[in-house]
């Protein structure tokens, strides 16, 4: 087994909560936080088993609404990490809460990637997802962040809402380029029951229009030197996030605080949702040990997602199989929704948007 090089972190509060939101969360409560963080280290302290890691990536939540002292709280807990020294330690953060004396704490403590939620710049989107974004307030934050020494930010992008049209999502993408960020992420907005939008019965949009945004948006970003390298990820050369690509290339990981998961000697875990069973000491809901066919499966409907696909190589090396004989990829090549080249299999660049329909001829 290959050791584990990554580990995230989860901050479940948030200072209000957007309408579509999906991820485990509660309105920020600093009662709540102290024994959040104790529980926190417990958790560690039971699992980490001292490897050195590569990739450290604290999410949300909003991480950024904790006050510098509970940031304090929580870094003395990350120390507990063996970190390599070329680590990509990323923070998830809200515009708003990117104070010079947090970012000069996050700096200071060995951050060195952020990532901002925008989600987008027009008042009617912003209005729709319960946020508010100034792009002259962003453009301050960031180039404030920057002054402090950070040189790689990503930010993230939501398209797809209601009433959303293509000029609409051209004009958030030329504010967005106006950033320079080295990092975008973009998000089709999911209708998820338990959210605002679900409850309200939103719509989504129809497929065609989302299809069409789509394609705006990796034509402008390619446009503007942007790697797309992962169906919803694009980065400026050598900006690839190293975190996701551990999940993406079917990696272990470890994933800690209320909500995360993890991967770990082949068992795939989910810790409860419910804060008040975190902060009982009740960490784990369900796990699940992933045999060779659950691994081999996992490492196509990851492994596709990324735009350079799976080296057969790689695969026969991790599982002593030959990709071809298990999985039905010759038809698929032959059809053209799959392409094989220098030794890789990857999804149709032209077919990225039917991925879905390719993994289940696939599996």
């Amino acid at each position: 087994m290959e050791k584990i090089k990554a580990v995230y972190i989860h901050l479940p509060f948030c200072n209000s909560i957007c309408s579509y939101c999906d991820f485990c969360k509660v309105v920020y409560n600093n009662d709540w936080v102290r024994p959040y963080l104790k529980r926190l280290e417990e958790e560690i302290d039971n699992a980490y088993m001292g490897e050195e890691i590569e990739t450290l990536y604290i999410g949300g939540g909003t991480p950024s609404c904790l006050t510098i002292e509970e940031l304090t709280g929580l870094f003395k807990i990350i120390e507990k990490f063996k970190k390599a020294p070329n680590i990509e330690f990323t923070f998830e953060a809200n515009v708003n809460d990117l104070e010079e004396d947090k970012l000069k704490f996050l700096y200071m403590n060995g951050v060195n990637r952020l990532s901002v939620g925008i989600e987008s710049f027009n008042p009617e989107k912003l209005k729709f997802m319960n946020r508010t974004a100034e792009f002259k307030d962003v453009k301050q934050k960031i180039e404030l962040a920057r002054k402090i020494g950070f040189k790689n930010i990503n930010v993230d992008l939501m398209y797809a809402i209601p009433n959303e049209t293509a000029k609409m999502l051209q004009k958030d993408l030329q504010l967005f380029l106006k950033l320079k960020p080295e990092h975008i992420s973009t998000y089709s907005l999911m209708i998820e029951k338990n959210t605002l939008v679900g409850l309200n019965k939103v719509k989504p949009i129809e497929e065609e229009r989302d299809a069409k945004m789509y394609e705006i948006i990796c034509k402008t970003l390619k446009k503007n030197g942007y790697v797309h390298y992962e169906v919803s990820n694009f980065a400026k050369k050598g900006y690839q996030s190293k975190h996701n690509l551990t999940y993406w290339n079917n990696q272990e990981y470890y994933g800690f605080g209320c909500g995360a998961s993890g991967f770990v000697e082949a068992v795939r875990y989910e810790n409860t949702k419910s804060l008040t069973e975190y902060l009982k000491g009740n960490f784990i809901s369900s796990k699940a040990l992933m045999g060779k066919v659950d691994n081999m499966e996992n490492e196509l409907i990851l492994g596709f997602r990324k735009l350079e696909g799976i080296s057969l190589v790689e695969f026969f090396n991790k599982y002593e199989e030959n990709m071809q004989n298990i999985f039905p990829i010759k038809p698929l090549i032959k059809s053209g929704e799959l392409i094989f080249k220098n030794g890789r299999v990857y999804i149709n660049p032209k077919k990225l948007y039917v991925m879905n329909e390719i993994l289940i001829k696939l599996i």
